[in-house]
């Protein structure tokens, strides 16, 4: 499938795509991440999204994974730090999917993230030709609907949406302090504590009345306190029915 896309007077950059499948022999990168957060903080996205049970067999949710295109007769693979397509077709029987091309594959991917390791910005460039920066690539030639951006050492959480001029546009929080991604319908915001040995900023989800998306540690502690309210319910009633003359065990 390829299609050209005329981009505005003030970029004059014009590409044409070609929406193809990876081939099996492309060599991908296999570059370490940046530091231990960035593989925490996308676990921790995915872990809450899994125990709330909104993760389907027709989803795509992955991290430092490649999105690709074919940009006038060149191959882009970017990785996003993490990445949601909510509609992708099944993978053949015993093939392991090893990247993700919107339309041969599925829809385009809803959401991408970058969790910012660097100084020079480059997560931000808007390099208008080869090899393309990742905001040119998300904005104009995936058009990604929603691009967050999150400095976790800051805690400094940007949302982007892209709008009908096909340009991204910050968008501002609630109240709360936090952003509604529509495609998920959640709420997407900012959390600061202590997981998996990392204390710090992180992102988190509530849902549409404001309940926060929890992890699996902190659903152990809930039904722990649950647990031992009860008892203390138990005991005082216990205690009552003594105080009354009357033997609970008895009952």
């Amino acid at each position: 499938m390829t299609q050209t896309l005329s981009k505005s007077a003030e970029s004059k950059t014009q590409y044409t795509l070609t929406w193809e499948k990876l081939p099996d022999d492309f060599k991908l990168p296999h570059d370490p991440v940046a530091n231990i957060d960035q593989p925490l903080l996308a676990a921790a996205l995915r872990e809450a999204l899994d125990l709330a049970g909104f993760i389907l067999a027709s989803m795509l949710i992955a991290s430092n994974f490649g999105l690709c295109a074919k940009v006038n007769d060149k191959t882009v693979v970017k990785a996003p730090d993490w990445v949601y397509v909510p509609s992708v077709l099944p993978a053949e029987p015993g093939e392991v999917r090893r990247s993700y091309t919107r339309n041969a594959e599925g829809e385009v991917p809803a959401v991408v993230m970058e969790f910012l390791s660097d100084t020079d910005g480059s997560e931000y460039s808007n390099k208008p030709t080869y090899p393309y920066g990742k905001w040119r690539f998300y904005e104009r030639i995936l058009q990604v609907p929603i691009y967050v951006i999150f400095e976790p050492k800051s805690g400094v959480l940007e949302v982007y949406r892209l709008s009908t001029s096909g340009e991204y546009e910050l968008q501002e929080p609630d109240a709360n302090q936090r952003l509604w991604i529509e495609s998920m319908g959640l709420f997407l915001g900012v959390w600061e504590g202590e997981k998996s040995q990392r204390t710090g900023y992180w992102l988190r989800w509530w849902d549409e009345n404001g309940n926060l998306l929890l992890w699996s540690a902190e659903r152990v502690e809930q039904e722990r306190q649950r647990a031992e309210e009860e008892r203390q319910r138990a005991d005082r009633l216990m205690a009552y029915l003594r105080s009354q003359g009357i033997d609970p065990d008895g009952i």
